[in-house]
């Protein structure tokens, strides 16, 4: 479906994700991470049509599926192995989670601990 909206001919759009991806219509807490907005009240993953981060319609990711069954995949065996924290000094509370704003929204650098499960239980 094509909308008209007044643009000359030829004039370059630019999609930005965030205007959906932090709309506070669509989120409870759109400037936070909040991992609940993928969870429905009984604890189960829903699915969320404002979350678009493989973009949408004809210029959409071909490698969507892959791409998120690899993170799946990494991600899990990541959290399986390991328990993260923040650096030694530094609590949850000082980590300033705000993303640097460039063309695209990136996480701010942080050093964090990678501490094995299998070695911070006792025996």
């Amino acid at each position: 479906m094509w909308f008209h909206t007044g643009q000359p001919k030829g004039t370059c759009v630019l999609q930005l994700l965030t205007s959906v991806l932090r709309d506070e219509t669509e989120w409870e807490t759109p400037d936070s991470f909040n991992p609940g907005h993928f969870l429905d009240e009984n604890g189960q993953l829903r699915k969320r049509d404002a979350f678009i981060p493989f973009s949408a319609g004809r210029r959409a990711c071909l490698g969507e599926s892959l791409a998120r069954m690899e993170l799946f995949l990494f991600f899990t065996s990541l959290l399986q192995r390991f328990r993260f924290t923040p650096h030694p000094g530094v609590s949850e509370d000082d980590l300033d989670l705000t993303p640097v704003v460039g063309l695209t929204l990136n996480p701010s650098p942080h050093k964090l601990c990678a501490i094995s499960r299998t070695e911070s239980q006792p025996n």
